[in-house]
C-alpha cells in the first residue's frame, strides 16, 4: 500500500499549556489533515533558531474541515523547549504523515495509555467515535488531566495511579487482567513506556485479545533511509519504525 506524505508549511493557530510543562500545539496544516490516520505521525521542523534535525510527533488530534492538527508534548529538552516557545501566527515545517496506524475497523477496542503515551492514541479514540474504552494510567492524579480531552469520544474511562490519589492504585496492567474479563474487546491498542506495552501484550495473549502497541525510537530522516529507528522484531527480522511502524501487532515486537 503506499502511503501518501507531503512538506507542508503550518501556521500555529494555539499554543496551550495543559499542565506542568506539557502543552497542546494546534497548527493549520490542511493537506496532512486530510492524510493524517490515528496513529501516524509527523516529521516537525523548528523554522527559527539552529535547528537543523526534525523531530517526530504523534498527531493527537486532525479535523478535515477546519484542516487542522494538533501535537500534545511535553517539554524535556531545547527542542520542545522551542516548541513551546512558537506563537499564533509563526509557522514550522511538517512531513507526513509517517508511518503505519491503528486498526479503525474493529468493533470494540480497548485503548491503553499511560504518561505521554496517551497523546497518539486520543486520535484513535476520536476516530472509534464512542465504540472505545480507555484505560489511561499516571503517577498520580495530577497526571491525568486527560480525562477532560478523552471524555467526549471514550465509551468508558478508567484511571490507574501509582499513589492511588485517582481510581485504582496501581498500574494499567494492575486493572486490565479485571477489564478483559468483564469486557468483550476485539483490540488492545497501546502507547507509552515499553515496560508498559511488554506488559500489556503480555495480559492481551493469556487472554487471547489482539494488541496493537505504538513505538518510540530516536529518528533521523523519518523515511526509512537512515536506520537510526531500526528494531530486532520477534521474527528475527530488522524492522523500521518510522517506515513499518510505528504501530506494530504486538507479537510482532514482544516475545
Amino acid at each position: 500500500m503506499i502511503l501518501h506524505k507531503v512538506s507542508e508549511n503550518a501556521r500555529v493557530l494555539v499554543q496551550q499549556e495543559l499542565a506542568d510543562k506539557v502543552f497542546r500545539m494546534e497548527v493549520e496544516a490542511p493537506q496532512i489533515a486530510e492524510l493524517a490516520r490515528p496513529g501516524q505521525f509527523v516529521h516537525l521542523r523548528i523554522l527559527t533558531g539552529s535547528f537543523l534535525l526534525r523531530r517526530p510527533v504523534g498527531v493527537a488530534e486532525a479535523d478535515r474541515k477546519r484542516g487542522t492538527v494538533a501535537f500534545i508534548y511535553r517539554v524535556v529538552g531545547r527542542g520542545t523547549e522551542a516548541m513551546a516557545g512558537l506563537v499564533t501566527g509563526e509557522r514550522v515545517n511538517l512531513l507526513g504523515p509517517l508511518g503505519h496506524g491503528f486498526d479503525c475497523g474493529v468493533r470494540h477496542p480497548l485503548i491503553v495509555g499511560g504518561g505521554m503515551g496517551l497523546s497518539p492514541v486520543l486520535f484513535y479514540a476520536a476516530a472509534m467515535k464512542g465504540k472505545a474504552a480507555v484505560l489511561m494510567g499516571g503517577r498520580s492524579a495530577a497526571e491525568l488531566f486527560w480525562q477532560n480531552l478523552y471524555a467526549p469520544y471514550a465509551e468508558k474511562i478508567f484511571c490507574t495511579t501509582d499513589d492511588g490519589s485517582l481510581g485504582i492504585k496501581g498500574f494499567t496492567t494492575t486493572l486490565l487482567p479485571d477489564l478483559l474479563q468483564r469486557g468483550d474487546y476485539d483490540l488492545i491498542t497501546a502507547c507509552g513506556p515499553e515496560v508498559m506495552m511488554r506488559g500489556i501484550a503480555r495480559i492481551a495473549k493469556e487472554h487471547g485479545v489482539r494488541c496493537q502497541v505504538s513505538l518510540e525510537k530516536r529518528m533521523g530522516c523519518g523515511l526509512g533511509a537512515c536506520l537510526s529507528c531500526s528494531i530486532d522484531t520477534t521474527d528475527g527480522n530488522r524492522r523500521k519504525v518510522c517506515k513499518d511502524g510505528p504501530v506494530f501487532e504486538a507479537g510482532e515486537v514482544f516475545a
